[in-house]
């Protein structure tokens, strides 16, 4: 019997349900990250402020994902990603009725605290479904995620060339969202919580298996943070291009994310999780080094594409290693997802605050540097990222999700 029909049809239609989830999740992110000249703009803000105020979603994210562990068990994994993804659809049209710097900053803590909730409990659903797959589907996921993200950037980059009102754009694209995310949320595994299992602390520190695991992802968040929030402010800034091709840099560093995410299950198993990273490393500061000595924009939106490729499994490794680190797979993953999105609030005001005392070719010589962490670092993941999922040939779990 094939690898295909030996799994349960209601399991395969759980891993497509959770990859749509993953896609709709990184849809917002494009959507927003296009749009981000447009509303630095709206807003009235230097590049020091908008740094400020893009800290605003990683705190938000650091202070509410303790909790996600704890709504997931009450409620159930299903129910409560239901819920989190609608509020994270419709919190992209705050940023951009923001008429200023408080304003936007509210409304970016709020947009955050949305994103981080939600992202918890969908990676521990995910871990969840490759658990019982019997293989691995992580990088993938997050590749669907980086597919959203593509679209959501794409969609972007058409109404920053026709110069459409962000408040509009984001309306719309919130509303799209919102519905699908509703739909597919009906499809996603809902394991069984057992009676007996302890409830998981509403707040609580990073495990120690997750810290090391988080300094990887650390350095891999803030590449992506910095190029996802930068670069298209710096292809604007620095290079002098048009608001439309500007965007389009956003656009080719999450095609190339979501390449090697969806190849990504593939090229770990064949080569490993740590030789894996460290060449993502290499590829990373590669790229982060044609960005500081860009002096064309393609050269820059070629940089931006390699840093993409180089860091695109490193979360989802990280989070997989968590999630195989302890007892409780989600509070594990929110330990590091804090770890990762405390990078994510240290790198949009660290580049601003670099490009205000110096320049944002400045500001990506840090992201190269740390890019470099990648390669030092790699070595943690070797035996919790490949402490796996059982083989493709293992018999499923006896306990059957709840689908």
């Amino acid at each position: 019997m094939s690898e295909v029909t030996s799994i349960p049809r209601e399991l395969i239609r759980a891993r497509y349900a959770v990859a749509a989830v993953f896609c709709v999740h990184g849809a917002v992110t494009g959507s927003f990250a296009t749009r981000i000249p447009w509303i630095q703009d709206h807003a009235g803000l230097s590049a020091g402020q908008l740094g400020f105020a893009l800290a605003f979603p990683a705190v938000g994210a650091s202070v509410a994902m303790p909790l996600a562990a704890a709504i997931s068990h009450r409620f159930g994994a299903r129910a409560a990603l239901r819920v989190l993804l609608a509020l994270w659809t419709l919190s992209l049209t705050l940023p951009s009725l923001a008429p200023g710097l408080l304003t936007l900053s509210l409304a970016l803590f709020a947009y955050g605290a949305a994103a981080g909730m939600s992202d918890v409990v969908m990676n521990a659903i995910g871990l969840e479904t490759e658990n019982r797959m019997g293989r691995s589907i992580m990088s993938g996921l997050h590749g669907l995620w980086s597919v959203g993200a593509l679209l959501g950037s794409a969609g972007g980059t058409f109404a920053a060339h026709l110069g459409a009102d962000a408040r509009i754009h984001h309306l719309l694209a919130a509303a799209v969202l919102t519905v699908l995310g509703l739909l597919v949320c009906r499809y996603v595994l809902d394991p069984e919580v057992s009676p007996e299992e302890e409830a998981p602390p509403r707040f609580a520190l990073p495990p120690r298996s997750a810290l090391l695991i988080g300094a990887v992802g650390f350095c891999a968040v803030f590449a992506e943070g910095a190029s996802l929030d930068w670069s298209a402010v710096y292809l604007r800034d620095e290079l002098e291009t048009s608001a439309g091709l500007a965007a389009a840099s956003t656009t080719a560093f999450a095609l190339t994310m979501a390449v090697a995410r969806i190849a990504g299950d593939r090229i770990v198993d064949r080569f490993g999780p740590v030789p894996t990273v460290r060449a993502g490393g290499v590829l990373a500061t590669v790229g982060g080094l044609l960005v500081v000595l860009a002096g064309h924009p393609a050269v820059a939106m070629t940089g931006f594409g390699l840093m993409g490729l180089g860091i695109a499994v490193v979360v989802p490794l990280a989070f997989a290693a968590a999630g195989r680190s302890g007892p409780n797979p989600s509070q594990a993953i929110a330990g590091v997802a804090t770890i990762t999105y405390t990078s994510g609030l240290i790198a949009p005001s660290a580049i601003g605050a670099v490009a205000d005392a110096t320049s944002l070719m400045v500001s990506f010589a840090l992201v190269t540097t740390l890019a470099v962490g990648l390669i030092v670092f790699a070595g943690v993941l070797r035996s919790a990222g490949r402490d796996k999922v059982a083989s493709s040939d293992a018999p499923l779990p006896e306990a059957a999700p709840r689908v």
